[in-house]
């Protein structure tokens, strides 16, 4: 088993070998054995280091102090971190000196002593915060501020607290699921019996028991299972998205320990790694104590470890014991903190608030100025003031009085506003009826409402495969057999019919059962369906107490194939160490396995060799059409036809497979197994010298037929990633999947279009990357600057050069590559290799990045990017609770990024310019009172009404335009996908559409302010005879300036709801209806003792109404000119789509739907003829010989 254990490429997609294996498996060569053969069996060696991981992989280690503090609160341990861990067995007590770091797990954004640090920080980032902590705190300075200490203190408080509370009530979900999680239970040994314990509890050295079905508490080190040989079946799904079975297999050593007493024998110690994020590699050491006294050390590598995260299948139960715990865990180590994540549109708004504060400073500085000059010269004319020579003093005093003064250029309210639209926009994700899944009754979740505008600007989407584009099953849709072809469900028509004398078409597989029974080519189709139930490496299982079979298969595709035969009456039932039972037409028959030639990623094929009931040697040989193609005899009459069909079900998407078969005579084949055994038991090259025996027999292959199986993908897959890439967005694969598969995958979901040239990068070292990266860079950027025409590309690169490409000196080159193609494809890549490469693109393009996946080798990648999207509906994946979006298919995509992406971006742009450009236009006013008043710090409204304006009279129109407002429907967005890059480009909020806002709120305060003032410049002379004063003005100029905004606020509405009449004139009607009553109610109370006795007259003007009618209309005038110019003669996209939403002139664009299939299979089929290949994922060498130790139909023990 050892030998089987190091080999390059094993059978396990969970041991995927990231280096080479001399790297993984160091423990079993020379070197490292024979050091390791010098420790005394107790003392670890800290001097011996495992292999370093690639920069790729590499963890950054705290300090030691810092590591030791830390250890202090997590029972982390300090003894041997920079040696290898030693766990000794039934040893609790000795394990609990090394203070290994307990079970417990924690996925949440804060914890109690974290959360005021935290929260503090991620809030005080904001400009707008610290600019309001400021101001704050310099109100409550004695004789400075013109206005309440608290006015901006309670304030801030409220924002604060509502967004703590936002905040720890979407972390609770987090603190929920982890105790939940935390508080799962395990079967532990105690003495010799074992006991239910939670897994918080479980420690490092604990023997555990697992049943099937249930997940592995920790990472653990199989010691025996139920199954032959120790084998067991796990399910991976939460780590890497597929559902497909592995097979992991205990030492030989250990395997006979199938009872809790022989278990709690066991004595001893295992040598192991320190923890690390590669969920691939392993390296260990065994050392259990003999009855002779003698200890005996056995390797351990990956075949052996159980990670956390995964699932026991089709296994009654394992041993296992744990080695590493919670956060120390493979999983948790490829998982990083939650990270606190801004938007752009937020940061945008930072830098915008410093040049206003900038503006702010410079309004102050200049009042303070004036307010010196004009005191210190005209003192004596000023002397029934009181007034003193202005000094240093009191020009610092009141720099502080104006900018507590002018402080509300910057809105308060604006912070408020934006948490409150951004709750309800996640809400209309949440209540979205078109992103329900009703099959799995899951909804769309946004699990954070910060980022919702972010999702308005997407450039990259990067994807994982399994589990999120596809939904990981396989189905036997098609075949061809003697050049007929066969499917489940057969076109109008395409069926089968006689041209000439000749079939034609395809027939349904119910024709198949009948060609079986009585058609020149039954004899094919019999061989065909045997080759189908006996050449594969599945194992049957029977349900207890039924007859039901269910095929355990570490080959998705494999199992499709035994399923299919099963359903045409060749049914897989029995497997033993040497032959193999089939029932056909109720009878079982027996056919006796006399070699395995195991597939690889360079043979492409798998071969049997059997001897049938009738005692005849056949060989049953199915692989990539390319290599069947090259071993056929001369006399092959059905090679063109099948040809043809593989070229129909490749243009379909479906993962193409040949099938042949050759009888052996006996002499031959006794020649040619004494060549098979001498390679069998070669000690070098083994692999080499089997392939080549396995050539001498491969050879004169009659062709059969071709299968041809569905990787289904997740509904809509195909139209959502096509409208994605209309909307200029980009659309990246990173995927643990072998390369043909994605590459099919790639083309069936149409990120590869037919048209594309690709490029594969499959390098071997550091230089050989290097080059062939800047030798394609070098090349598409010389045909560019040529101005030659260049064929659309597609990147595809494997794990192995990815780790290369992602060094220092290699990832720019790269980057530029990875640019310049349409799409790009990562096969074989680890967790962390998937958040490199986000955190690449992040670094170096200022570009919006999205991740989606669906388990928890995606978790990394998802809290790397600006936005992560987690694929939700299935039990116990972590990519959804991890992500800032959950959704249940990926279809749901298009939907949440067009629509509510496009329409939070385009609202909350919306609603940020309104909200500036409100409060510069009333309190610019109060910058241009000041020449009036000596600037000496008079305000021109009273305080509570300033109050009112931001609090009541303007907090609906932002509301509403937040919430509300659509400036095309969902349909048009949809319809039209080209206008999601109004996003990308920022057209609705950037620098100059900021300052042009603020610009012509300036204009119109200008506007208001000095028209009213040359209104009432020698004051205003009552209907009664009374002069009506500055509150008269006042009024006037307040209401002016609320009506002028209400209009800006209507100009700008493109949806006209019952929210948009409440908020917009509603508002209007009810400070003309609220004012009356508020200044004779709050003179009397003396809240409002300036507006004593002005309701009423102040009414009873004409001047009064004219006032508040033109002076707004004079405003607006301009604005509306603008828009009107703007949208006759120089519209935006959306200007023209606004237009045809409005007219409902359809769309005539399907018509050319029909012309845009048939130029797609003229151009697929030409793919295939330039570079046709297989696209069936079989397992690499290994399982065969743990296959071959398997027996149904042997009893299993108990445990």
């Amino acid at each position: 088993m050892r030998g089987l254990s190091s080999k390059e490429s094993d059978y396990s997609d969970m041991n995927i070998p990231l280096t080479t294996a001399d790297d993984h498996y160091g423990f079993e060569h020379g070197s490292n054995s024979s050091m390791h053969s010098r420790y005394p069996p107790d003392t670890p060696v800290s001097s011996h280091r495992p292999t370093q991981p690639s920069s790729a992989q590499k963890v950054h280690k705290a300090p030691g102090a810092f590591k030791s503090f830390i250890s202090f609160f997590t029972g982390g341990s300090s003894a041997n971190q920079d040696g290898i861990r030693v766990i000794y067995l039934n040893n609790a007590e000795r394990n609990s000196q090394s203070k290994y770091l307990h079970n417990r797990i924690s996925t949440s954004k804060y914890n109690y002593v974290t959360f005021l640090p935290k929260f503090l920080y991620e809030q005080f980032s904001k400009y707008a915060n610290i600019f309001f902590l400021f101001t704050a705190c310099i109100q409550q300075i004695d004789g400075v501020s013109p206005t309440s200490r608290y006015t901006t203190a309670v304030p801030l408080g409220l924002v604060l607290f509502a967004t703590a509370v936002k905040e720890v009530m979407e972390d609770f979900k987090r603190h929920a699921s982890d105790s939940e999680t935390n508080a799962r239970k395990s079967k532990v040994l105690q003495g010799s019996t074992f006991v239910p314990r939670a897994w918080h509890s479980i420690r490092v050295g604990d023997i555990v028991r697992i049943e099937g079905g249930e997940p592995f508490p920790a990472d653990l080190v199989l010691l025996s299972s139920s199954e032959p040989e120790g084998m067991c079946y796990i399910e991976t799904s939460n780590l890497d998205g597929e559902t497909n079975l592995k097979i992991k297999q205990a030492l030989p050593e250990t395997v006979h320990m199938i009872t809790p007493h022989e278990v709690s024998q066991l004595g001893g110690l295992v040598r192991s790694e320190q923890p690390n994020n590669s969920l691939y590699t392993f390296e260990g050491t065994l050392v259990m104590n003999s009855t002779q006294g003698n200890a005996k050390e056995v390797p351990l590598d990956p075949t052996q470890v159980l990670l956390r995260g995964a699932q026991l299948r089709n296994t009654n139960w394992i041993y296992g014991i744990v080695i590493f715990t919670g956060h120390e865990s493979k999983l948790m180590r490829n998982a990083s903190a939650t990270p606190i994540k801004r938007t752009s549109v937020e940061k945008m708004t930072n830098v915008q608030i410093i040049f206003l504060f900038g503006i702010l400073l410079a309004m102050s500085l200049a009042s303070a100025i004036g307010n010196m000059v004009i005191t210190n010269r005209n003192i004596a004319e000023l002397s029934y003031l009181g007034l003193t020579v202005s000094t240093a003093r009191d020009f610092g005093l009141n720099f502080l009085t104006f900018l507590i003064l002018y402080n509300n250029l910057i809105p308060i309210s604006l912070m408020v506003t934006m948490e409150v639209v951004k709750f309800w926009q996640a809400q209309l994700i949440n209540s979205d009826l078109d992103m329900y899944y009703e099959k799995t009754d899951t909804p769309a979740l946004a699990r954070t409402s910060s980022l919702v505008e972010e999702l308005g600007q997407i450039e990259y989407i990067f994807s994982d495969k399994t589990g999120t584009l596809t939904c990981n099953e396989m189905e036997f849709r098609q075949c061809s057999i003697a050049g007929l072809a066969y499917a489940d469900v057969v076109e109008e028509g395409k069926q089968a019919h006689v041209e000439d004398g000749v079939e034609v078409g395809v027939h349904d597989f119910k024709q198949l059962d009948a060609n079986l029974r009585n058609h020149p080519t039954s004899n094919i189709i019999d061989e065909f369906l045997t080759l189908l139930a006996v050449c594969h490496t599945v194992i049957p299982e029977r349900q207890e107490g039924t007859s039901e079979i269910v095929y355990q298969a570490s080959s998705p595709d494999e199992g499709a194939l035994v399923s299919g035969a099963a359903q045409m009456g060749y049914q897989f039932t029995t497997r033993r160490p040497r032959s193999v039972n089939i029932q056909v037409a109720g009878r079982d028959l027996e056919y006796e396995i006399l070699n395995v030639c195991e597939f690889n990623s360079t043979r492409k094929r798998m071969s049997t060799i059997v001897r049938g009931p009738d005692r005849k040697i056949k060989l049953y040989c199915k692989g990539a059409d390319t290599v069947i193609m090259e071993r056929l005899g001369s006399e092959n009459e059905f090679m063109d036809t099948t040809l043809q069909h593989l070229e129909d079900y490749a243009t379909e998407g479906l993962r193409t497979l040949c099938v042949a078969m050759r009888e052996i005579p006996e002499k031959e084949y006794q020649h040619w197994s004494h060549i098979y055994d001498r390679a069998a038991t070669t000690i070098q090259n083994r692999s080499d010298e089997l392939d080549k025996a396995a050539e001498l027999i491969e050879k004169n292959l009659f062709l059969l037929g071709a299968t041809a199986i569905e990787d289904k993908l997740q509904d809509g897959v195909p139209e959502t990633i096509n409208t994605l890439q209309q909307a200029g967005i980009k659309v990246w694969v990173l995927t643990g999947d072998r390369q043909e598969t994605a590459i099919n995958i790639g083309y069936s979901c149409k990120l590869i279009q037919e048209d594309m040239s690709l490029i594969i990068c499959n390098e071997q070292t550091h230089w050989e990357t290097k080059e062939f990266l800047e030798t394609k860079v070098k090349a598409i950027k010389s045909t560019y600057q040529r101005g030659d025409e260049i064929e659309p590309l597609a990147l595809i690169i494997d794990g192995k050069s990815l780790g290369f490409a992602l060094e220092k000196d290699v990832e720019k080159v790269f980057l530029d590559l990875a640019v310049l193609c349409k799409a790009v494809i990562c096969c074989r890549v680890s967790p962390l290799q998937k958040a490199l490469v986000v955190k690449l693109v992040k670094k170096n393009l200022k570009a919006i990045l999205l991740a989606i996946g669906d388990g928890a080798n995606d978790v990394s990648m998802i809290q790397a990017a600006h936005v992560g999207v987690g694929i939700s509906g299935l039990e116990g994946l972590q990519a959804a609770r991890s992500a800032d979006f959950a959704i249940s298919q990926f279809r749901y995509l298009k939907k949440l990024l067009l629509v509510h992406g496009a329409w939070s971006y385009q609202r909350l742009s919306k609603l940020i310019l309104f909200s500036f450009y409100k409060n510069i236009c009333l309190y610019m006013t109060q910058f241009w009172y000041a020449f009036y008043n000596g600037f000496s710090g008079q305000t021109v409204y009273e305080s509570w009404t300033i109050s009112l304006y931001n609090v009541v009279l303007t907090v609906l129109p932002p509301l509403m335009l937040g919430i509300f407002d659509q400036y095309v429907s969902a349909r048009m967005l949809d319809r039209y996908p080209q206008m999601y890059m109004l996003g990308q480009k920022s057209e609705f909020f950037n620098v100059r559409t900021f300052w042009g806002w603020a610009t012509n709120a300036i204009y119109h305060s200008v506007l208001l302010f000095f028209a009213c003032a040359f209104i009432f410049k020698n004051d205003f002379i009552m209907v009664n005879g009374t002069i009506g004063g500055a509150w008269i003005m006042s009024v006037t100029l307040y209401t002016s300036v609320l009506a002028t905004v209400l209009w800006k606020a209507a100009l700008i509405t493109d949806l006209w709801t019952k929210y948009a009449y409440i908020s917009i004139p509603g508002s209007m009607l009810f400070w003309m209806g609220f004012f009356p009553l508020f200044a004779v109610v709050g003179a009397k109370v003396g809240l409002t003792p300036e507006y004593y006795g002005i309701a009423g007259p102040l009414y009873s003007q004409p001047v009064f109404w004219l006032a508040i009618i033109m002076l707004p209309l004079l405003c607006n005038v301009r604005d509306f000119s603008f828009k009107y110019m703007k949208r006759t003669f120089f519209p935006r996209t959306y200007h023209y789509v606004q237009e045809i939403q409005k007219l409902n002139i359809p769309d005539y664009r399907p018509r050319m739907e029909r012309f845009r299939k048939a130029v797609h299979k003229v151009r697929n089929i030409q793919r295939l003829r330039r570079n046709r290949g297989f696209a069936f994922s079989q397992n690499e060498s290994g399982t065969a010989r743990l296959i071959r130790a398997y027996d149904t139909t042997a009893q299993k023990p108990m445990g």
